[in-house]
């Protein structure tokens, strides 16, 4: 029989939890290497066997709609289970009449994982020729994005594309869409953080970044944030604007910090938080920070793992589903 999802995530979260809640900066070693991730493999893979892309849905005689959930994917199996999984748990519970799938973005992470691991996951292509072979015909498209960028207009068009296989499609709203979800991801960000918020510490989100217009988000994302009164809260990106070198301004300008906590603004704690952030590169965020005096902690936990993140994403499938009615 297989595992409830409730049951999947509460075992998966008490394996990973220590290596993945919070790890010290000044260790001499990464935060979490890909070698500490293929420590867990066969307990991870044992766990993805239950999970919606590894699994073989049983034929039935009409198929029941489905939600398919899409990811950009990780290769750190202990933070793709807790947030990409925790994000699908949440929806597959909040609404048990549909099946869900999974699908990843990143053909070079499923190939990775394939031959890594032997997990398989269909890319997004994949999963919609197989919810059509299968007869799906009312399809909810519900993405892990965190913006309205290149990739989701890539997922658009690629859902246009399909969308005479089924009766029904409708694609979700990525999570940072309306004021409302601005301000309800920000409160979220506040509240994993507030055991740190003394005053003297900097509290800083290291987002991706992206050339497309949707980068705007992180500045939308400082100015909600102050505007809640979170204060002593910065958002910087790796790739774009406002660079880790403009936040430091920042920090420094306030005059008043003597530590500086780092954590992810990204969905998964993945390549990005555990090398760019929290990496020993002498160009690493936290590298960065230390360098300027001070008492740097890295918290590698994604969005994605948080309960009101997660539930985010359900408010948005459900919204998707309404439009079809």
């Amino acid at each position: 029989m297989r595992r409830t999802a409730k049951n999947l995530t509460a075992a998966v979260l008490a394996a990973a939890m220590g290596a993945m809640m919070l790890a010290g900066c000044g260790s001499s070693q990464p935060a979490q290497t890909e070698a500490a991730a293929e420590t867990e493999a066969a307990a991870e893979t044992a766990a993805e066997s239950a999970e919606p892309a590894a699994e073989s849905r049983e034929a039935a005689a009409e198929a029941a709609p489905e939600i398919l959930v899409v990811s950009f994917g990780t290769s750190y199996n202990s933070s793709r289970s807790i947030t990409i999984g925790g994000i699908e748990s949440t929806i597959r519970e909040t609404f048990p009449e549909y099946t869900l799938r999974r699908a990843f973005t990143a053909q070079t992470i499923i190939d990775k994982l394939k031959d890594r691991d032997g997990i398989v996951i269909d890319n997004v292509e994949e999963a919609l020729d197989r919810a059509a072979d299968e007869g799906v015909k009312t399809l909810i498209v519900q993405p892990t994005h965190l913006m309205n960028g290149f990739e989701y207009t890539d997922l658009k068009e690629l859902l246009e594309e399909n969308q005479d296989k089924f009766d029904k499609v409708a694609l979700a709203d990525p999570l940072l869409t309306t004021d409302e979800d601005y301000e309800a991801v920000a409160k979220a960000m506040a509240a994993v953080t507030e055991k740190y918020d003394d005053g003297e510490t900097a509290i800083v989100f290291m987002g991706h970044g992206t050339e497309a217009e949707s980068n705007a988000v992180y500045a939308k994302m400082q100015e909600v944030l102050a505007g809640a009164g979170f204060e002593n809260y910065y958002v910087g990106t790796v790739e774009a604007t406002p660079t880790v070198e403009d936040v430091l301004s920042a920090v420094k300008e306030k005059g008043t910090y003597k530590k500086v906590v780092l954590r992810p603004m990204m969905v998964v704690a993945g390549d990005h938080a555990n090398n760019d952030m929290a990496g020993d590169e002498e160009d690493s965020w936290k590298s960065i920070f230390q360098k300027e005096g001070f008492e740097v902690t890295c918290v590698l936990e994604g969005l994605g793992q948080e309960y009101e993140i997660q539930k985010i994403y359900a408010d948005h499938t459900q919204k998707a589903i309404d439009s079809l009615q």
